[in-house]
């Protein structure tokens, strides 16, 4: 979870019990989990307000759309590269390779 592992959180654990007495620690246990679950609520209550105004306001669509122009945009940039950058890159080796052959047999 925290990357905490199973010594840790029992080492964890037996520092908590010595603090706070065997006694105490179901109630901070409780009030814990209890403030755990309203910071969920509370969470999951502005997420979901969040996702009302953004399908009121046709901001998914026009996000959506933005993200579909975008990847087709990329996708031609990539291909334009690929064919404008492998053709005189191979071109190149070969010309190298051809000027180091007679070297290479040398050695």
């Amino acid at each position: 979870m925290f990357g905490i592992g199973g010594g840790e959180l029992i080492f964890i654990i037996f520092i908590a019990l010595m603090l706070f007495g065997s006694d105490k620690l179901p109630d901070i246990a409780r009030t814990l989990a209890k403030g755990m679950a309203q910071v969920k609520n509370a969470t999951n209550e502005i997420k979901s307000e969040i996702q009302k105004e953004v399908k009121a306001n046709g901001i998914d669509t026009s996000i959506k759309e933005l993200n579909e122009t975008f990847a087709t945009e990329v996708s031609k940039v990539k291909d334009g590269l690929d064919t404008n950058i492998t053709n005189p890159v191979h071109n190149i080796s070969q010309d190298i390779d051809d000027m180091a052959g007679p070297i290479k047999r040398q050695m």
